[in-house]
């Protein structure tokens, strides 16, 4: 008999292509994901995933797996959400992911004072660019700059995020203050073109003829390059005004903020607790965030 465990390994190998990618998934060491993998394959009597140049691949056995595997990890989330469901204490651990600067300047203090009310409840922060799955357990709630989409999901608008030009005094003092276009002056970008961020397309419409001065992921690099004098930054109000910058008249936008949970766990008491949280202490705070 292969039990869960066997095909959850098999899954994690499937879909990184790599040990040491389905080692970190799981939160193990790459030489347990190895073992694991060797182990169930001699169980199985069967090769599943061949190892090549660039990493490991399905065998055809491993592709009719793959099918059924992937059904019974929907089985096994689907009853791991409602037993969770069903725990009504005020205590445990509660994943809450969302991104760096919003969770280091906003939420901190929210989830400080969470914490005093409820020493019982652990909050696990989890700030990653990429988008966690709320189905597959990868998060308990999800604080995200866009409205989320799903029908399993529970979604809550928390508010509005603010953004505009900044620029520090002394490139000010040197460049002058930008006009249309933005000819003569430098700008801070992300490291790729970004469209589908609404900030950055009122930049690019404004900013057309400007010069990139830096490019990075990072808002808080952006931020410290915008300090430093390296250009004209789009940054959140949150962020951005407690640093003394220059806000540029007429270049606004604006972000919307969704608290997002499965609808399985939405009973649940711990979670509950940190939704009411965040939406009372985002609303304490909306003079901040929209600047």
């Amino acid at each position: 008999m292969l039990d869960w465990e066997d095909l959850h390994s098999f899954l994690a190998v499937a879909r990184a292509g790599t040990l040491s990618g389905a080692a970190r998934t799981l939160g193990i060491r790459q030489s347990t994901m190895g073992r694991r993998l060797a182990a169930f394959e001699a169980r199985a009597g069967v090769l599943l995933l061949q190892k090549t140049p660039r990493g490991y691949v399905l065998t055809p056995a491993g592709e009719a797996a793959l099918a059924e595997a992937e059904t019974m990890e929907t089985a096994a989330l689907a009853a791991e959400r409602a037993i969770t469901g069903q725990d009504t204490r005020l205590a445990g651990e509660v994943r809450l992911t969302t991104i760096e600067t919003l969770a280091a300047e906003v939420l901190m203090p929210i989830i400080a004072q969470f914490s005093a009310d409820y020493p019982g409840i652990l909050v696990k922060l989890i700030c990653s660019q990429r988008t966690l799955s709320l189905a597959a357990r990868e998060a308990d709630l999800a604080v995200r700059m866009a409205r989320p989409l799903g029908g399993d999901l529970v979604i809550r608008k928390l508010g509005d995020i603010g953004y505009g030009h900044y620029a520090s005094p002394a490139y000010i003092a040197q460049h002058g203050l930008p006009t249309q276009g933005g000819a003569g002056h430098k700008v801070i970008l992300m490291e790729d073109d970004s469209p589908n961020f609404p900030e950055y397309v009122v930049m690019a419409q404004y900013f057309s003829h400007a010069e990139v001065g830096l490019r990075s992921d990072s808002r808080y690099v952006q931020l410290k390059a915008c300090m430093a004098g390296l250009g004209v930054a789009c940054l959140a109000h949150y962020l951005a005004a407690p640093q003394g910058l220059v806000r540029l008249p007429g270049c606004d936008a604006k972000r919307e903020v969704w608290l997002a949970q499965h609808r399985d766990t939405r009973e649940t008491p711990r979670f509950k607790a940190l939704s009411a949280a965040l939406v009372n202490g985002m609303k304490a705070q909306s003079a901040l965030l929209t600047g």
